[in-house]
């Protein structure tokens, strides 16, 4: 038998495992960056992501006597994954991660509830931990795209279902798995799974649609980024707002408040633009989407300090959706996506 982590002996001798530990730590980078997206799928937190796929490889080198070698290492590691993450869902205190407090209406004029540690937010995730998107194949049940089942908007729309429907989702319509594959690893019928199937494709449908852009990154997006980028850097407001959509969206993780449309938008960064002296814009990527870092100077002490990290849906060469993760959430990221921890340190 072979996997993607190269060949796999079948039981050895006096009943040794099929996975000695060279096999294993084969199989180990072959998948850990692809389960740790599906961790984070299945979270929407970086850290968790980080502890669950630690945690899937100790358990799965503790059992790893039960494999056989005649099924899948792959289909067996996200198995294991699977079940840690619905344990770990359990046992917390919020069964989702949000982008948007549901049920809120889009502000307006000024924000003022601040900062809201309570909620749980959704986390962006760094381009430089995705596998290699165009080789990681889902099978051919797949109704998602391997690159659409990234994007920030969809993993926020996938926290809305219920952990089982959400695992379903993730196993049939993002990996390709069979509803028969799929009800031997989460139980019940294959008929239970193709009703929780309907019930969590109808709630995304409702909730996300299907993306308006083309899926594949194109001359203007680079385009929209530099600009964009451009715009804070030289202080130019106007021309920052004029890169959004007229029905464009913006969210600010921790703060409840969010805005629907252009004049609403450039309104409110008209109200905080000028809190600081000066920004500086550095490009990453988040779910494979343009992102940035921004650093901003401050008034009083003229030091450079990370501020926030912006993940850009972009449709039509425009920006259809803005999230911002402002303090003290924004800065915590920097590390997670290689950004140091002040601008100057950038050159060289």
């Amino acid at each position: 038998m072979t996997d993607a982590s190269g060949p796999i002996e079948p039981l050895g001798r006096q009943g040794q495992p099929v996975l000695d530990r060279p096999a294993f730590e084969r199989l180990s980078v072959a998948h850990r960056r692809a389960l740790k997206l599906h961790c984070y799928r299945m979270m929407g937190s970086l850290n968790e992501a980080d502890d669950l796929v630690q945690e899937t490889f100790l358990k799965a080198w503790r059992a790893r006597s039960q494999f056989d070698g005649r099924g899948s290492a792959r289909g067996w590691l996200y198995a294991i994954a699977t079940k840690s993450c619905l344990n770990a869902i359990k046992a917390r205190s919020s069964a989702r991660r949000i982008l948007e407090q549901p049920g809120r209406p889009p502000s307006e004029g000024g924000a003022t509830g601040g900062p809201t540690a309570e909620l749980a937010w959704l986390d962006p995730y760094p381009d430089a931990e995705l596998p290699d998107i165009a080789d990681d194949g889902p099978g051919p049940e797949a109704r998602y795209e391997a690159r659409e089942a990234v994007r920030l908007a969809f993993v926020a729309a996938i926290q809305l279902l219920p952990p089982r429907q959400r695992a379903a989702l993730l196993l049939c319509d993002v990996l390709g798995w069979s509803a028969i594959e799929t009800a031997q690893l989460l139980g019940g019928t294959t008929a239970s799974i193709n009703s929780a199937l309907q019930r969590a494709r109808a709630t995304l449908g409702e909730r996300q649609g299907r993306p308006p852009q083309a899926l594949r990154p194109g001359p203007d997006e680079g385009l929209l980024l530099e600009r964009y980028m451009g715009a804070w850097q030289t202080d130019n407001l106007d021309g920052l707002v004029e890169l959004l959509r007229e029905d464009a969206i913006y969210h600010m993780p921790p703060w409840r408040e969010w805005y629907r449309g252009r004049p609403e938008i450039g309104a409110f960064l008209a109200s905080v633009w000028g809190n600081f002296a000066g920004y500086r814009a550095v490009a990453v990527g988040a779910n494979a989407q343009p992102a940035v870092g921004v650093y901003a100077l401050g008034r009083q002490d003229s030091i450079w300090r990370p501020h926030s990290l912006h993940v850009i849906g972009a449709a039509d060469g425009k920006i259809a959706s803005l999230t911002i993760y402002v303090p003290p959430l924004g800065p915590a990221l920097f590390e997670a996506f290689g950004l140091p921890p002040e601008p100057l340190a950038l050159r060289g």
